[in-house]
């Protein structure tokens, strides 16, 4: 007899949910989407980074979510590494024209920026369709823009923009009901 056979298959379902990432829908048909699956090793570096972060930046809801990274069974990091512009001139970036976007020096934080907007909507569509295939597998989870900025941040993807999303495959979903940080 096999006790808790379930978590045998997290890091298959999570390719499948990398998948769903994958093959969402992009502008233009380009494809600038970066994912890892993070292993264990990974997790416990990401949780520390993520500690480091609230630190330097004096954001305390980064130590809550870097215990959920420490308790997932899985993370994944859905991310974008811009190739360029749409092309469509259509000031959601907050420029004039695509050209004018493409010349500004770059800003480095959390993440670079600015990027075409269409590349932002097509990394919160790859996100939103892993999410939500890891709902259709049943597996609880929860999109962190925490545990991605200090992903960015430090490097550990090659990435402007990353969400993490956690994996948990456990009695009651440990990314929600959690303590709120003030």
């Amino acid at each position: 007899m096999k006790v808790n056979p379930e978590l045998e298959i997290i890091e298959s379902l999570a390719k499948t949910i990398l998948v769903a990432a994958r093959t969402a829908p992009k502008g233009k048909g380009i494809d600038d989407i970066v994912t890892s699956l993070l292993d264990s090793r990974d997790l416990d570096e990401l949780a520390n980074r993520m500690e480091e972060l609230s630190d330097i930046k004096g954001i305390k809801f980064l130590l809550r979510d870097a215990k959920n990274i420490r308790d997932a069974d899985a993370v994944i990091l859905i991310g974008l590494k811009s190739s360029g512009a749409a092309g469509l001139d259509c000031g959601a970036c907050g420029f004039e024209t695509c050209r004018g976007m493409l010349e500004t020096r770059k800003v480095k934080k959390e993440f670079t920026g600015p990027h075409c907007m269409i590349k932002y909507l097509d990394l919160g569509v790859a996100v939103g369709c892993a999410a939500s295939k890891a709902k259709d597998l049943c597996i609880d989870n929860r999109i962190m823009y925490s545990a991605g900025a200090a992903a960015c941040y430090f490097d550990m993807v090659d990435a402007d923009v990353a969400m993490a999303l956690p994996l948990s495959v456990k009695g009651k979903n440990i990314f929600f009901d959690r303590p709120s940080t003030k």
